[in-house]
């Protein structure tokens, strides 16, 4: 049932806890600590790094199925990554493998029947490795990418979002056939009882897990594809920024030197015995760049020469 309260930055940690304890496990996966006392989420999640909006979407989302779809720009990409990376570790490296050793643990193995359930099991395990282990090695890097301003012509969210789909289908069946099917002693049945009911609270998991990769993350990474297109769109539009196919540069390797040095911060007499010319020949070389490029802005120039990779976004950042 649905908690009909929506959480805010302002409602105490502790209190969130109380309401839905399965919170916890999203907490686990942003990284946030207990020991809190009483202080409010917002409290909380600045104190740990965290992005108070972002994980608040998450929490309003699996507790109470609320989507705050004028949100997705103000959702921190790298605070969603965090939690979606932390989530694949606690499933694949902490739940799957507990579950298989309960299992272990309440079936006879010499029992044909047991074994072909350990057999279903270790199944949807590595389908659900596969699909996760696909995420970290070709879709949470993509993203990483257009985070740092890089896009790619082969690739985007839609591609990974038509191959997004539900995984428990095995770990159903896999449910239905010990309830159905498995006769046992007591204190097999026992064993079994709790099995199932942590068969239960993964089943679940993983479909919030799902729907927050589709109702969440998908959504979130198309806005960042627009924007990246947009930019991409504002800076070939500017004359003389991208040079194209075929087209002979219009600057000299000198002129280069010079635009790289002045990117950098160099002053006109910097520059001058950085190149070993006159400080009146780096005058002339910035009045012909800005004549050939029709750029006149440090700003400009400092895109123009990220965007014809004359130099680094990081040697940018160094000046």
């Amino acid at each position: 049932m649905k908690n009909v309260k929506m959480y805010e930055a302002g409602d105490k940690m502790i209190s969130v806890i109380r309401d839905n304890y399965n919170i916890l496990q999203a907490m686990n996966s942003f990284g946030i600590y207990l020991g809190f006392g009483d202080k409010t989420v917002d409290e909380v999640c600045k104190e740990q790094g965290v992005d108070t909006f972002t994980f608040l979407t998450v929490i309003n989302y699996t507790v109470n199925g609320y989507e705050d779809k004028l949100g997705v720009d103000k959702i921190s990409i790298p605070t969603l990554l965090k939690y979606l990376r932390a989530s694949h570790d606690y499933y694949l490296d902490f739940q799957l493998p507990l579950i298989r050793r309960e299992l272990a643990d309440a079936l006879d193995e010499k029992d044909n029947l047991a074994r072909l359930i350990l057999k279903l099991y270790d199944e949807y395990a590595h389908g659900v490795t596969v699909h996760m282990r696909y995420e970290e090695k070709h879709v949470f890097p993509y993203v990483q990418k257009l985070l740092d301003g890089e896009t790619s012509d082969n690739y985007d969210i839609d591609t990974y979002s038509k191959h997004h789909n539900q995984l428990d289908t095995k770990l159903r069946e896999l449910k239905n056939i010990i309830i159905k099917y498995l006769p046992a002693d007591g204190p097999h049945n026992n064993k079994l009882m709790a099995t199932l009911y942590d068969i239960y609270n993964n089943e679940e998991w993983l479909h919030l897990h799902c729907n927050v990769e589709n109702d969440i993350f998908i959504p979130v990474i198309r806005h960042l594809e627009n924007q990246r297109k947009q930019q991409s769109v504002e800076l070939s539009a500017i004359p003389g920024m991208v040079k194209h196919e075929g087209e002979n540069d219009p600057l000299s390797q000198r002129e280069r030197d010079v635009i790289v040095a002045l990117v950098q911060g160099m002053s006109n007499k910097e520059i001058a015995d950085h190149l070993c010319i006159s400080t009146n020949t780096v005058i002339t070389h910035r009045r012909n760049i800005a004549k050939k490029l029709q750029i006149h802005s440090p700003a400009g120039l400092t895109i123009y020469a990220i965007v014809n990779k004359l130099v680094s976004i990081d040697q940018t950042m160094q000046k």
